[in-house]
C-alpha cells in the first residue's frame, strides 16, 4: 500500500485543540496558570520554554492524561474528559515491548478491538510510511535508536488520532538521525496530516517544523517558580520543508532564545 492511498483510504481527520483559562497545581506548587491557546486543526505547533516549565504538562493536559487544577480543554469542539482517544502520544523513549517484532509492537496503537490481525493492511502501510517494511520481523533490540522512535510514531498514528502529542521525541538522538527524523514527521504529516503538538527544547527544531512556536514560562522579573504561562507566539513564515539557513529563520531563533534568557549578542542573523 503506497502513502497516498493510505491517506486517501484511512487517515482521520485532524481536529481542532481549544485551551482555555487552564491552570494546574501539585500541592502547594504552581506549575501552569491562564493558559490560553487555539490549535487549528491540522497545524503544528511547538512548545518551547525552559526546563520544569510545564510544557510535558500542558501536553499531557491535552491528551486527557492529567486532569486540569482549572479551566477546560476540548478537542474537535468537544471536551476532554479523561484518557482521551482522539489524540495519540509520542515520547522521547519509544517505549517499546522488547518481546513483540515491529509489526506487533504498531498493532499495540491500533484501537480497542483491532488487536487481531484484522487491521493488517493498516500496519503495513504504516510500516511503509516509517519505512520499515523490510525490518517488520525485528525485535526491538535488534534496531537503533532512530528506527526504535520510527516505531513509536507508527504505534501513535495505528489509531488514526485527530490530535498527535511528540513529547521531546527526537530529544535522545544524534544529531543527524535527528534531522532525519524532522523530515520523516514532515513527510508523516503530508500522508496522516492529524493536528500535531511538539514538545521541544531545540529552538531549530521548533522553527523548522512548525507552523507556531508557543514559548512558555514566567514573566521577565519573575522568580523561576512562578507557574508558567505564555509569554509570546511566534508565526513562522514559509511553506514546508523550510530552508534550515533561511535569514527570516535566523531573525526568528534570536527572538525566541532571548525570550528564552540565552545571551544572543554573539549571534548573527545574516
Amino acid at each position: 500500500m503506497s502513502s497516498s492511498s493510505l491517506r486517501r483510504t484511512t487517515a482521520a481527520d485532524a481536529l481542532s485543540v481549544s485551551i482555555r483559562d487552564l491552570s494546574r497545581s501539585f500541592g502547594d506548587r504552581h506549575v501552569l496558570r491562564a493558559v490560553d491557546l487555539e490549535i487549528t486543526a491540522g497545524e503544528i505547533v511547538a512548545l518551547i520554554g525552559p526546563s520544569g516549565c510545564g510544557k510535558s504538562t500542558l501536553l499531557r493536559h491535552i491528551g486527557g492524561l492529567d486532569s486540569p487544577s482549572g479551566g477546560a480543554i476540548d478537542i474537535g469542539g468537544e471536551p476532554v474528559v479523561g484518557l482521551d482517544a482522539r489524540s495519540a502520544v509520542a515520547f522521547q523513549e519509544p517505549r517499546l515491548l522488547p518481546w513483540r517484532s515491529i509489526t506487533r509492537n504498531v498493532e499495540v496503537g491500533l484501537p480497542r478491538g483491532k488487536r487481531k490481525g484484522d487491521d493488517r493492511g493498516r500496519v503495513a502501510g504504516l510500516l511503509e510510511l516509517v519505512k520499515l517494511t523490510e525490518s517488520a520481523h525485528l525485535r526491538p533490540r535488534e534496531i537503533s535508536g532512530g528506527m526504535a522512535q520510527r516505531v513509536s510514531l507508527a504505534r501513535a498514528l495505528a489509531r488514526r488520532p485527530g490530535v498527535l502529542l511528540l513529547d521531546e521525541p527526537f530529544g535522545a538522538l544524534d544529531a543527524l538521525t535527528r534531522l532525519a527524523m524532522q523530515d520523516l514527521l514532515l513527510e508523516l504529516h503530508a500522508a496522516e496530516p492529524a493536528t500535531i503538538v511538539i514538545v521541544t527544547h531545540d529552538v531549530d527544531e521548533a522553527l523548522y517544523l512548525a507552523d507556531r512556536v508557543i514559548l512558555l514560562g514566567s514573566p521577565k522579573g519573575q522568580p523561576a517558580a512562578e507557574p508558567a504561562s505564555i509569554l509570546s507566539t511566534v508565526s513562522v513564515p514559509g511553506v514546508r520543508p523550510r530552508d534550515r539557513g533561511s535569514s527570516d529563520l535566523a531573525e526568528l531563533r534570536v527572538e525566541l532564545l532571548d525570550g528564552l534568557g540565552v545571551p544572543t549578542h554573539h549571534l548573527s542573523t545574516h
